[in-house]
């Protein structure tokens, strides 16, 4: 199978940056994984950003839409140099925007950014789009990770269960003859990051230590766990905004760390009841793996082995935008991107948007 250089290009529901990831893949089983780097926002773009969340007038999406393609465009330029690629080296981008609304009950999700606007800058044809023909088809368009967590993981043992951990929560779940499930389990570390930005002005608990000196308020706990998403049959997804935190509001920074924490904890060990065999081993990725206080959560919960990804020698930082990369070249050689067992739909779902090279205006 013919080998393709990828760009992939992921701005998670974190709001820490851009993710940009060099790849080579046939878009099948064969990834080779190579430069990565991280291009944090600016605070200005970075609060703009967070504004539009849900939605926003018109006119200030469309600027922050135009201010977050050039940053990504950037990126691509400060990877491409790291890489020592020159734009006829690479023959995709895949560019997944910036979600600003997740709603697939209404049939509807919302990523922002310009992929023509980004090919034009860059002289590098861009795929993006990647989750609208899923949702317009009855599907969650999301998660759209697992059929690449298949392909990194094909040689190792299962049942397996990949966990990402961005702002949102979800799992992969991998079985035999190549079976795979995949859903947002509910949380990940926005409500914990945006617990931090309220009440200590940090962007996240480092190393969870903050919720490490806290005490797990069960009460509150057992409010936040009280939500009719975790009654609803896999595959389902969420919005980063789906929970409401007012459960914890009166606790104390340390005391409301522990307990949004342990919310993201619960949620992944219910998760298990929606899978059809216990997971031999539980792998993370995201940047809930750097979050000590989290990962001995799970740990504790769910019994078995629970490691970082980057044990196995993958880039937990890089997954996300790795996955984009290997999903433009399955959408340009029109394979499906999720499954009705990924995200709901009614059958395998190509998707995905093609932008060739123009001239930036």
């Amino acid at each position: 199978m013919t080998m393709h250089t990828t760009i992939g290009l992921m701005s998670g529901t974190s709001l820490d940056g851009i993710d940009a990831a060099v790849i080579r893949t046939d878009g099948r089983d064969r990834v080779e994984a190579g430069a990565f780097l991280t291009v944090p926002y600016d605070d200005g773009l970075r609060e703009r950003l967070r504004a539009c969340l849900g939605g926003g007038s018109p006119e200030s999406v469309a600027t922050v839409a135009r201010d977050l393609t050039d940053a990504h465009a950037g990126a691509v330029s400060a990877l491409m140099a790291t890489a020592r690629l020159d734009p006829a080296d690479v023959d995709l981008i895949g560019f997944h925007g910036h979600t600003l609304l997740h709603a697939p009950e209404r049939r509807r999700t919302w990523q922002i950014g310009d992929g023509a606007r980004l090919a034009a800058l860059t002289g590098i044809a861009v795929v993006d789009d990647f989750r609208s023909a899923d949702v317009a088809a009855g599907g969650q368009g999301a998660p759209l990770v697992p059929l690449y967590h298949r392909a990194l993981a094909a040689r190792l043992a299962r049942p397996l269960a990949i966990l990402n951990v961005g702002g949102v929560g979800n799992v992969t779940w991998l079985g035999a003859d190549d079976a795979v499930i995949a859903f947002d389990t509910g949380p990940g570390n926005a409500l914990i990051d945006d617990w931090l930005r309220s009440h200590t002005g940090r962007r996240y608990d480092d190393g969870g230590a903050l919720a490490g000196r806290g005490r797990i308020d069960t009460a509150a706990l057992a409010a936040l766990l009280d939500h009719p998403y975790f009654a609803r049959p896999a595959p389902k997804s969420l919005d980063r905004d789906a929970f409401d935190p007012s459960p914890v509001a009166a606790l104390t920074p340390e005391d409301g760390a522990a307990t949004l924490t342990a919310f993201t904890v619960a949620t992944v060990a219910a998760a298990r009841s929606l899978l059809p065999a216990p997971p031999r081993r539980w792998l993370v990725t995201g940047g809930g793996r750097l979050n000590h206080t989290l990962m001995a959560g799970l740990a504790r919960a769910l019994g078995v082995p629970v490691d970082p990804v980057d044990r196995l020698g993958w880039s937990g930082d890089a997954l996300e935008a790795q996955a984009f990369g290997y999903l433009a070249v399955r959408s340009r050689l029109g394979l499906p991107l999720s499954l009705p067992t990924t995200t709901g739909a009614p059958h395998a779902m190509c998707g995905g948007r093609f932008h060739g090279i123009t001239v930036a205006s």
